[in-house]
C-alpha cells in the first residue's frame, strides 16, 4: 500500500489532484476557527461547552466539524446543501417537469445543480437566522451576552456572513469534486467527523464507566469489519456478447459480468436520514418554548424515536436512491442495442424484470445492513453512562468515503498501470 502512494505522488496528475484537495479541505478546517463578526469568542465557547453528542446541537456541531460551537464562518457546514439536494431529488419524482430535467443528461442535470444551489443559499439564509436567535436565546439563559445589543445591521451582517460561508463551502465541495479526487461534499463531512476524532479519543479513555473503556475498541472494530466486508460485497450477474457484424468485420463474442453491490447507495441514504431526523429537534432549539424543547429532546439522537425514525429513513433513501443510480430498463436496452445477454433470460423486458427483480432483493438487506450499523452502536452506548461523539451514523460515514475515495483513486492507479490499493 506504501509502494502505491508513492506511485500516486509519482505521477503528476495525480499528485496535484492529491495536493488539490488537501488545499480546499486545509481551508475548510480554517474557517471552522475564524470566528463570525460581531459575536463574543469567549461568551460563545462557555454557552457551547454543553454541546455534547447526546443532543442535537452537539450532533450538528459534529457536522459541521465545531465549526457550530464556535459560531465561525462555517458554522452551518454543508448540512444545508445536503438538504436542498434531498428536496430537489424527492421533486424530481413528484414534478414533470424536473423529472424531464433528468432524463435531458448533462444540460438538464446543470440546471437541476443550478436549482439545488439557489435553495441551499436560501436555507443557508433561513438557518442562518435561526441560529442568530437560537444563540442569543442561549446566551441570556445562562447569563452571558453572546451577541451584545442586537440591531437589525449587526443581525443581517452575521446573516450575511454565514450564508456566504455556506456558499463557500459548496463551491469549494463541488471543486474537489471536478478537480481534486473523491466527492468533494462527502470529504468536508468526512473531515469534519474525523477533526473530533482527538477528542473522542480523549473522553473514551477519561470515562468514569470501565465496561465501556473495555468494551468500546471491540465494538468499533467489529463494526468497520462488518462495513467494509457488506460495502465490498456484491453480486455477480453473468453476461454473454455474441458474435456480430460491426462494418465490415466481426467482432468475437466474450463473457462478463454486471457487478451488483449489496449497498449500491454507499453512505447517501445515512446522511440524508441524518439531515432529515436533525430537522425536528433543531427546530424545536430555535423555538426554545417548554413543548417544543419537549419535542427536541423527544427526538435527541440517542433516544428511540430519534434510532427508529432514522432507520426508517435509511430504508427509504436506500430504495429511493437505488432507483435513482441504477435503472433497470436502461441497463437491459444498454445490453440488447450491444448484442449482450444474461443466459437463461431473454433480452429486453425480461432481462428488466430479472435486473429489477435480483437488484430488490439485495437493496432489502442492504438497508438493513445501514440502518442496524447506524443504529446498533447509539444504542449499544447510550446503555452506558459515555457521552461518547461516535456513533454508527459517523462510522459508516468515515469507513464508506474512505472506501469510495480509495476505489476513485485506484482507478486512476489503473488507468496508468500501476497496481492499486484494494486486491
Amino acid at each position: 500500500m506504501l509502494r502505491t502512494i508513492l506511485n500516486a505522488f509519482g505521477v503528476a496528475d495525480i499528485r496535484k489532484k492529491l495536493f488539490f484537495t488537501a488545499a480546499m479541505l486545509a481551508l475548510y478546517r480554517l474557517g471552522a476557527y475564524i470566528p463570525a463578526p460581531g459575536i463574543n469568542v469567549s461568551a460563545v465557547k462557555e454557552v457551547s461547552s454543553n454541546f455534547g453528542g447526546s443532543n442535537v446541537l452537539g450532533f450538528l456541531n459534529l457536522f459541521s466539524g465545531g465549526s457550530l460551537s464556535r459560531l465561525s464562518l462555517f458554522a452551518l457546514g454543508i448540512m444545508p446543501y445536503i438538504t436542498a439536494s434531498i428536496i430537489l431529488q424527492l421533486l424530481t419524482v413528484v414534478l414533470p417537469s424536473l423529472e424531464r430535467l433528468q432524463k435531458e443528461g448533462e444540460v438538464g442535470q446543470q440546471k437541476i445543480t443550478q436549482y439545488t444551489r439557489y435553495l441551499t443559499v436560501a436555507l443557508a439564509f433561513v438557518e442562518s437566522i435561526g441560529y442568530v436567535f437560537l444563540f442569543r436565546s442561549i446566551g441570556n439563559e445562562s447569563g452571558t451576552s453572546v451577541l451584545g445589543t442586537l440591531t437589525f445591521p449587526k443581525v443581517m451582517l452575521i446573516v450575511i456572513c454565514l450564508t456566504a460561508g455556506c456558499t463557500l463551502l459548496m463551491w469549494l465541495g463541488e471543486l474537489i469534486t471536478q478537480r481534486g479526487v473523491g466527492n468533494g461534499i462527502s470529504l468536508m463531512i468526512f473531515a469534519s467527523i474525523a477533526s473530533s476524532i482527538p477528542n473522542g479519543i480523549t473522553k473514551w479513555w477519561n470515562n468514569p464507566d470501565q465496561v465501556f473503556v473495555v468494551m468500546m475498541p471491540f465494538i468499533a472494530l467489529a463494526v468497520i469489519v462488518a462495513i467494509v466486508f457488506v460495502q465490498e460485497g456484491q453480486r455477480r450477474i453473468p453476461v454473454q456478447y455474441a458474435k456480430r457484424m460491426v462494418g465490415r468485420k466481426m467482432t468475437s463474442g466474450g463473457s462478463t459480468y454486471l457487478p451488483l453491490r449489496v449497498n449500491m447507495a454507499g453512505v447517501i441514504p445515512v446522511i440524508f436520514a441524518a439531515s432529515i431526523m436533525a430537522f425536528p429537534p433543531t427546530i424545536g432549539q430555535l423555538l426554545n418554548t417548554p413543548a417544543a424543547l419537549s419535542f427536541a429532546e423527544f427526538f435527541s439522537p440517542n433516544s428511540w424515536p430519534y434510532v427508529l425514525g432514522e432507520i426508517f429513513f435509511i430504508i427509504v433513501f436506500t430504495y429511493f436512491y437505488t432507483a435513482v443510480t441504477f435503472n433497470p430498463v436502461d441497463q437491459a436496452d444498454n445490453l440488447k442495442r450491444y448484442g449482450g445477454f444474461i443466459p437463461g433470460v431473454r433480452p429486453g423486458r425480461p432481462t428488466a424484470e430479472y435486473l429489477d427483480r435480483v437488484l430488490s432483493r439485495l437493496t432489502f438487506p442492504g438497508a438493513l445492513y445501514l440502518g442496524a450499523v447506524a443504529a446498533l452502536p447509539t444504542i449499544l452506548i447510550s446503555q452506558t453512562s459515555a457521552n461518547f461523539f461516535f456513533g454508527g451514523t459517523s462510522i459508516l460515514i468515515v469507513i464508506g468515503v474512505a472506501l469510495d475515495t480509495v476505489k476513485q483513486l485506484e482507478a486512476q492507479l489503473m488507468m496508468r498501470n500501476y497496481e492499486g490499493f484494494l486486491k
